[in-house]
């Protein structure tokens, strides 16, 4: 049981409206921050998304010992993906095919005709086993490509720095001194393989005048045969081979990423920071441009706590409604926005966990701005209230 009045809810809500441009102005600047707010944790969470979907657990990838995650610098020798096909149990088959992809991965400079300046992109070199082992794989337009011709993924334009309609079905590009043409476009699940260009592996091998690989992924019956597939690495170390479940692989690189989203949440923190000052001069100009009346409101015998409960409550109320705007300018506006970076590109997340994340730092914005105000108020004379203009 409450042991004192509280100010009606109805008068909170009602002084909102009676400064409509103060109002305005103070939910204005929430939404800003929230949004920003939104922004950033979006970011976090697509790059997050982006490592987390590229890892299949049932595939491995074996590439050179010593390598290290640079797998652009790995180089093994072309007979690999045969001798992995018949030396190692339980790789999965389907009608006698092993799911065994053999791909020659590299960074190299692309440039658009009749544009002057280059891009660096990620090629892959791949034969159509790659559909087998990158199950998340999927033709959204065009075709599979054919002598002279690629298919580029749906964030490779941005990895690139170009617009969609550059990378569209029917352009060209140049890469390793030779023009291709643009058979398809692919989409992988938001992975990091969206950001890839791909193309025949023997029309790569012969315009970088290499017979070599990069890298031999292969799709294992469970995660439980990994085992076998590491001790042929160890066994055969005349192919200087080292193996690497997918998953780890890119967990790997998400620990690498570590300091970027630690930058990201501190970015969140400052963002969140300014936003509070923002609001504490806001409604601090809102308390002294209403002292007479919260003065009046004690002598019709309400406690100053109660008016400090009425003003938090008007803080949270602003706070509210400026995250409820900002989380739906944030689905509708920000989420799935494309972000170019070094590992190729991804697009921003606004999820379920973005969405909590945001509103509880919007709503924790209006309760902490409100407090400081809320207890000037509380330390008014009731008589010095009462004679200010």
């Amino acid at each position: 049981m409450i042991w004192f009045s509280l100010i009606p809810w109805e008068y909170g809500v009602r002084n909102l409206f009676r400064r409509p441009i103060r109002t305005l102005l103070t939910l204005t600047g929430l939404t800003t921050v929230i949004v920003l707010v939104f922004v950033v944790i979006g970011f976090i969470r697509g790059l997050e998304h982006s490592l987390t979907v590229s890892g299949d657990p049932n595939v491995a990838i074996l590439f050179s010992l010593g390598m290290g995650e640079n797998l652009e610098y790995s180089s093994i020798p072309m007979r690999t993906s045969e001798l992995v096909s018949a030396s190692v149990a339980g790789i999965k088959t389907f009608h006698d095919r092993k799911y065994v992809s053999p791909e020659l991965y590299l960074g190299t400079q692309i440039e658009i005709p009749g544009q002057s300046e280059t891009a660096m992109g990620l090629v892959r070199g791949v034969t159509q086993s790659v559909l087998l082992v990158r199950r998340q794989v999927e033709l959204e337009s065009g075709s599979w490509p054919g002598p002279g011709e690629i298919i580029v993924g749906q964030l490779a334009a941005t990895k690139l720095g170009l617009s969609a309609q550059q990378l569209s079905v029917g352009s060209e590009l140049n890469l390793e001194g030779r023009t291709w043409h643009i058979s398809g476009t692919f989409s992988a699940a938001g992975s990091a393989f969206e950001s890839e260009i791909w193309c025949r592996l023997d029309e790569l091998q012969q315009a970088m005048k290499r017979q070599d690989l990069s890298l031999v992924a292969v799709t294992l019956n469970s995660p439980s045969d990994y085992p076998d597939l590491n001790l042929f690495c160890k066994e055969r170390l005349d192919l200087e081979l080292q193996s690497l479940q997918e998953v780890d692989y890119y967990q790997s690189l998400k620990k690498d990423y570590g300091p970027i989203r630690m930058l990201a949440w501190l970015v969140v923190f400052l963002v969140s920071g300014a936003g509070v000052f923002a609001g504490l001069n806001t409604l601090y100009g809102a308390v002294v441009g209403r002292t007479r009346e919260l003065s009046t409101l004690q002598t019709l015998g309400f406690l100053r706590r109660a008016i400090v409960i009425s003003l938090i409550q008007e803080g949270l109320l602003l706070a509210t409604a400026a995250s409820l705007i900002a989380a739906l300018i944030a689905i509708f506006l920000i989420n799935g926005i494309s972000v170019r970076f070094t590992m190729g590109a991804f697009t921003l997340q606004i999820d379920s966990i973005s969405l909590l994340i945001g509103c509880s730092v919007g709503i924790l914005l209006g309760f902490l701005g409100a407090i400081p105000p809320a207890l000037r108020a509380l330390r008014l004379p009731i008589i010095d209230g009462l004679k200010s203009v």
